[in-house]
């Protein structure tokens, strides 16, 4: 009997062992097969990348193996926190495994295709391996394995029931320009430094190397300048407004100056080892001779208006009139005094300090938008036109460009500016950041001027990137696509001169970080393919793919993005006898769009868009949204038909 339960005993385990095994083989295959139907969605496009057959698992124990360096500290730690958070499983560095699960390799012999910040990334079924000249191309192989990985890996704590598997590819990978930026003006709106942070940590993702902090406007000065006190103590400080930027009433005496901040120079040096550790310099904005209000309400005395006196930091009254178009006509005059040599002296105080701050090359001096029609009236201005022999405001401004351009160089920095520096004669040895279109910096490179390209017709990302019914209006439009066909080394230019390439995000109408990051993404994903990626290899449908791939990471980040993809552009026309008629054209293709106009919210039952709409004789609202499939992916956009007429006019 003892021997019949043995073989029945054995006979049971070995099925139910045999079951298993098909159970986990299934499993396995399953997972697979799900790792190769999903495309590999790597932002921005690498220059070339093989898929192979198989797939790479992580296990429960991963070995990264590194150098003893602390030159791969930032990407080692980067990669073990995204690992150990999202999956659980336990992550050890060692300088030399018989079998690491990732390896991560400095060259020793340079592989002058990558240059300083190129990779190659082999994953195999059973290893990782990351191959660099220099650390910064480690950290950005990493970025890009990540991205590898399900989106889950994204998430801020840990998630059960994933297959942490990654396909198997060969990726060689190398960025077209050296300077990858994006802007950030925390002057408009004061941001926290754990906020910078975060905006750091955002755009590495993306293989971004630039921060550009626009540090000093009329709404408030954001750094601590040792020996000019007034700058943080008044010039930080507005009266907190909500609403619309440039529309709200101007302060009464009264009403508290309270709303705004600035960054001590202990926090400025914590950003800049912050950002540096991990691979991103950053660029010190300080604006002049315009833009300059903050400083004019802290010391009046650099106006040459006596009426400076009682000038307060603008809260975002109106202070300006564009309608003559530009330069604006100044209704208070927020410009520095090119005539007033107090002015050089105390830019030479200021720029001691900030040079000193920041380790990065280039210190940016603005140079945008200066009104002059305070300058064309006054007496100081006209004797020093007179003494240096200027004949145009223009060539004032050039005047004042050029001084201070001396001092930034005096402190072992290269100036740039803003492309109206141009105007009025510029020095040879200045850089200029193209935000006119393309034209003033092809214009500059050809003239050997170094240039980044920042144009506002592909890069502002404070421009709606939607219908203005969905979000806060701003004069301009940039859709995703939009964005996605910059170049910013065109055909015509000389290409040694163009360093860089940026995407600008001024916050007039964004108060919050949650805004800032609404505006950035997904626009910022192709900035970035525009400035890193061959532009043979750029392709809208794909990058669209890629795009909605990582919604889904952002959406575990708990990043915010746009969705405005998926929101139909309304085109408004009369017809010949005079009828509303709109035209909804979908931004991306695969989508099906319903409408109503009887107040009612439509779904995929309702009525489906195919043809110019004729706007009923009393209908007062369209609605709007957008389908996939069977599935509403696209938000309900509710248009007033009273906006729609002002739209045809």
């Amino acid at each position: 009997m003892k021997k019949l339960f043995l073989i029945i005993s054995c006979c049971f385990f070995t099925a139910n062992t045999f079951a298993q095994s098909i159970v986990t083989e299934t499993e396995t295959g399953d997972a697979e097969s799900a790792v190769a139907q999903t495309p590999i969605a790597i932002i921005p496009e690498p220059v070339s990348l093989v898929k192979k057959t198989g797939t790479f698992t992580l296990p429960e124990n991963v070995i990264i193996q590194a150098v003893k360096s602390g030159e791969l500290k930032q990407s080692i730690a980067y990669l073990s926190d995204r690992i150990t958070t999202a999956t659980g499983k336990f992550v050890s560095t060692v300088s030399n495994s018989s079998h690491p699960t990732i390896k991560l390799i400095l060259n020793t012999q340079e592989d002058t295709q990558l240059g300083k910040e190129g990779y190659k990334l082999n994953v195999n079924p059973t290893q990782v391996v990351i191959t660099a000249n220099q650390p910064a191309g480690i950290f950005y192989g990493v970025q890009s394995l990540i991205q590898l990985f399900p989106a889950e890996i994204e998430s801020k704590e840990l998630v059960n029931d994933v297959k942490w598997k990654a396909p198997c590819v060969d990726v060689t990978d190398y960025p077209k320009l050296g300077w990858r930026g994006l802007m950030f003006d925390v002057a408009r709106h004061f941001f926290t430094k754990q906020e910078v942070k975060q905006f750091i940590d955002d755009m590495v993702r993306y293989k971004f190397n630039l921060l550009h902090l626009h540090l000093a406007d009329d709404e408030g000065w954001r750094i601590e300048i040792k020996g000019l006190p007034k700058l943080t103590e008044v010039g930080a400080w507005s009266v907190k407004k909500t609403g619309t930027f440039g529309d709200f009433t101007p302060p009464t005496p009264d009403e508290p100056r309270t709303y705004g901040g600035f960054y001590t120079q202990e926090d400025i040096k914590e950003l800049v080892q912050y950002a540096q550790d991990r691979f991103v310099n950053i660029l010190p904005e300080i604006d002049v001779p315009g833009h300059s209000l903050a400083i004019i309400a802290s010391y009046p005395e650099l106006s040459c208006t006596p009426d400076a006196v009682n000038y307060k930091v603008r809260s975002g009254e109106k202070i300006m009139d564009w309608s003559r178009g530009a330069p604006p006509t100044a209704l208070v005059d927020n410009t520095l005094c090119p005539a007033n040599e107090k002015v050089y002296v105390f830019l030479d105080s200021v720029l001691t300090q900030v040079a000193k701050l920041f380790p990065f090359e280039y210190i940016h001096m603005g140079g945008d938008e200066a009104p002059h029609n305070f300058w064309e009236k006054n007496d100081q201005v006209k004797a020093l036109m007179q003494r240096e022999g200027l004949k145009t405001i223009p060539q004032v401004q050039a005047y004042f460009e050029k001084r201070v351009e001396q001092i930034v160089i005096s402190k072992g920095k290269k100036f740039m500016g803003w492309d109206e520096i141009l105007e009025g004669g510029v020095s040879p040895t200045a850089a200029v950041m193209s935000w006119r279109g393309m034209k003033y910096g092809i214009q500059a490179a050809n003239d050997k001027h170094n240039v980044v390209m920042s144009p506002t017709d592909f890069a502002y990302l404070d421009y709606m990137q939607a219908d203005q019914i969905t979000e806060p209006k701003v004069y301009a439009s940039l859709r995703l696509n939009k964005a996605y066909q910059f170049n910013p080394v065109p055909a015509g230019v000389n290409a040694q001169y163009v360093i860089g390439g940026q995407a600008n995000l001024w916050t007039e109408q964004i108060f919050t970080f949650r805004q800032v990051e609404y505006m950035v993404y997904p626009r910022a994903f192709a900035i970035a393919e525009s400035i890193w990626s061959p532009i043979e290899k750029k392709n809208w449908t794909n990058f669209v793919d890629r795009t909605q791939q990582h919604f889904k990471r952002l959406d575990l980040a708990e990043i915010k993005y746009s969705p405005a993809i998926y929101d139909p552009i309304f085109t408004v026309k009369r017809s010949a006898d005079k009828q509303l008629m709109i035209e909804l054209t979908p931004e991306i293709d695969g989508l099906d769009i319903y409408y109503s106009f009887d107040n009612s919210t439509p779904d995929r039952f309702y009525p489906k868009y195919t043809t110019a709409l004729q706007v009923p004789k009393d209908a007062s609202m369209l609605r709007v949204i957008t389908y996939r499939g069977k599935q509403p992916i696209g938000r309900l956009i509710s248009m007033p038909v009273a906006d729609l007429q002002k739209r045809a006019r």
